[in-house]
């Protein structure tokens, strides 16, 4: 079978008939939507509640600074390069049985970690994480989709981008109180008796689902090429603030990364069963909704990234108090996204896809105009602004992705839904950190003159721009009173100019990404799932 008549045919065949009403457990769209819900919200979870641990983990594993972050690049980077091949295992084996394994695996990681005692397994145990986390994540889109008919999917997908972004928003809050009160090791500990749960009703709950023409066979160079061209791609930019984004290195893996993509592109129109059929992407709205997930990704989790360090290293606040900060965002996301899935099923999602890029980028505007002492009012007003703006484009992106995939493909589609998400969060921190190293590379130098402080070596001068990237005073031990003040004020008012600039470039992204929206549609295959076959 070729690419063009594996889209073509999901468009072409008569639908089977819907299946009668559900009785019992078993296949129950809600219970379904529950189930999976639960599952997902480890993997998101674990995005940002780990890095809460990260100091308690260095000092008590005695390991190096360099060591701790890949804790997070090691399971960032497992799950991103295998996202979409993981979809791609549950359009082939169905998506019960890979969400099951993944919630399975992900849970047994969770608690190998947490019984570790170095750096090395704790690293280990986390890229099995994400290898794990991949199945999992694409495995709940497909369920959902082939679950829910289409005028009950976006209510669907709101609530499920609900579940994650307050997972993720929220990440931060349970690992300060678990960090805190109880121990580091907690907060993977507790990932085992909630995938137990997720376990438990999966098995009693899901229902596999397989469209007639599922894929038969894998495309082995695809994925070989794709996970190299993957690889380069998020291995550059994890490495390109520690580089430099004029170092080889950095372009080499780059170049490397675009290298694959082309051959997996050329490989994709020769191989009778492909893993991309690249025919997809002749659908505008589903191409719209790929890069609209990555414009988005790239402007909040780029913005975002430095605002946890405002909170905490410019206003002083603890981890605990800097997430509470951060509810008026997440508040807006878990009100917004099952409203959102509500008025795009009404309306269709181009006018609020569109409408809540504009939010974003009035956001990110307003956030660039935060000071140091700015108060908790006006920030609570941007990060509510923020969420609802993004409540609609979580829902209403993933959506025109799923749904215009052929029922066959919705598997790879989650991938790629989850994928740009990642890509994008990628790019965000590493195009707008460059952005801020920039600025307080070009200002440090002159506002630590014009305090009339004692000059600073080269070395010394590098030393802390690199601190005062993240909003840290390098303020050396024994420093009398008077000249740790004036330091302070210089760190902090470079680090505020470097993250206003950075927070009008991720307004800028969001800008042009309404000019994107405007492409979106309704997901032209989403009635598919009403006559998916059931196995």
């Amino acid at each position: 079978m070729t690419s063009q008549t594996t889209v073509e045919k999901a468009q072409k065949d008569p639908q089977d008939a819907a299946p009668a009403p559900v009785k019992g457990l078993r296949g129950h769209s809600w219970l379904t939507l529950f189930a999976v819900a639960i599952g997902v919200m480890m993997v998101a979870l674990d995005g940002t509640i780990v890095a809460i641990a990260n100091p308690a983990i260095q000092k008590d594993l005695g390991a190096r600074f360099a060591d701790v972050q890949w804790i997070t690049n090691g399971y960032f980077l497992a799950l991103a390069v295998t996202l979409i091949t993981a979809g791609k295992l549950g359009d082939r084996f169905g998506h019960r049985q890979t969400f099951l394994i993944g919630v399975v695996g992900f849970a047994a990681a969770s608690g190998a970690i947490g019984l570790s005692d170095s750096i090395a397994l704790v690293v280990t145990f986390r890229v099995l994480q994400g290898l794990f986390g991949a199945l999992l994540m694409p495995a709940a889109l497909g369920l959902l989709r082939a679950t829910f008919p289409a005028e009950k999917l976006n209510m669907a997908i709101g609530i499920w981008g609900m579940v994650i972004g307050a997972s993720t928003a929220g990440g931060p809050i349970l690992g300060g109180l678990l960090v805190q009160h109880v121990s580091w090791q907690s907060v993977f500990f507790i990932n085992v008796p909630v995938g137990i749960l997720a376990v438990a009703l999966g098995a009693l709950i899901l229902k596999d689902h397989r469209a007639k023409n599922a894929p038969k066979s894998f495309d082995i160079l695809g994925i070989a090429l794709l996970s190299a061209a993957m690889f380069c791609l998020v291995w550059a930019l994890i490495k390109a603030p520690a580089w430099g984004w004029g170092d080889g290195r950095t372009w080499g893996f780059i170049a490397v990364s675009v290298v694959c993509f082309a051959l997996f592109a050329f490989w994709e129109t020769k191989v009778g069963e492909p893993l991309i059929p690249l025919k997809l992407f002749r659908s505008v709205p589903l191409a719209a909704g790929t890069a609209l997930m990555v414009l988005m990704a790239i402007a909040f989790m780029g913005g975002l990234f430095f605002v946890t360090f405002y909170l905490q290293n410019v206003h002083g606040m603890s981890p605990v108090d800097s997430g509470l900060h951060l509810l008026p965002l997440t508040g807006m996301m878990i009100v917004g996204s099952p409203l959102a899935g509500a008025l795009i099923t009404k309306s269709g999602p181009r006018i609020p896809l569109a409408g809540g890029m504009v939010l974003t980028a009035v956001a990110m505007f307003g956030m660039s105009t935060l000071s140091t002492d700015t108060g908790s009012l006006p920030m609570s007003v941007w990060f509510a602004l923020l969420g609802l703006g993004l409540a609609p484009v979580m829902v209403g992106a993933t959506e025109v992705i799923v749904g215009n995939a052929p029922m066959e493909l919705s598997g790879v589609a989650g991938g790629l839904q989850q994928a740009a998400m990642q890509i994008g969060g990628s790019l965000g921190t590493a195009v707008l950190g460059a952005v801020m190293a920039s600025k307080v590379d070009n200002d440090l130098a002159g506002n630590w003159i014009d305090a009339k402080l004692p000059p600073l070596t080269p070395a010394r001068l590098d030393q802390a721009s690199e601190a005062v990237q993240v909003g840290v005073p390098p303020v050396a031990p024994g420093t009398p009173p008077v000249i740790a003040e004036k330091i302070v004020g210089v760190a902090h008012d470079t680090f505020m100019a470097g993250m206003g600039l950075a927070c009008l470039v991720a307004a800028g992204v969001a800008a042009v990404a309404v000019f994107v929206a405007l492409l979106t549609k309704r997901g032209a295959n989403a009635d598919q799932g009403a006559g998916a076959a059931h196995i």
